[in-house]
C-alpha cells in the first residue's frame, strides 16, 4: 500500500477536516506536524515539485502576518523564499497531502480525493 503523509498543523480547521477525510476513507496517514518539525529547504523545494507548482510563492501564506513583516511581497529570488518556509513554518500554506510523487493542498479538503490509491 502506498504511503500516505500530512503535513498537519492541528490548531488548522480545513488540516483537521483533510485528517478526518483521510480516517474516514482507512487510510492512517504519516502525520508530520511541520510546526514542531520544521521542513529543510530541500523537503519544501520537493512538495512544490509533487505539487506541480511553479514558483515556491504558490506554497506560502501570502495573508499570514508575517509575510508582510518579512516583505515577501517584493521578494523575487526562490531561495529567499523556500528559506523564509524553511525558517518559518507557519508560512507554509496547509494542509499538504503526499501520496507517492503527488500531493495536493487540502484546500477544500476533497482536493485531496484526487492523489489517493483507489
Amino acid at each position: 500500500m502506498t504511503q500516505v503523509i500530512i503535513y498537519h498543523n492541528p490548531r488548522c480547521s480545513k488540516s483537521r477536516e483533510t485528517l478526518q477525510l483521510l480516517e474516514q476513507r482507512g487510510l492512517q496517514p504519516t502525520i508530520i506536524e511541520y510546526l514542531k518539525t520544521p521542513l529543510s529547504v530541500a523537503e519544501i523545494k520537493s512538495l512544490v515539485k509533487q505539487l506541480d507548482f511553479q514558483s515556491a510563492r504558490e506554497l506560502i501564506r501570502s495573508k499570514e502576518a508575517l509575510y508582510q513583516e518579512l516583505g515577501l511581497a517584493n521578494e523575487h529570488d526562490e531561495e529567499k523564499l523556500y528559506e523564509a518556509m524553511a525558517t518559518h513554518p507557519k508560512l507554509i500554506e496547509r494542509p499538504i497531502v503526499v501520496v507517492g510523487q503527488q500531493a495536493r493542498i487540502g484546500r477544500p479538503p476533497e482536493s485531496v480525493l484526487e492523489i489517493l490509491p483507489a
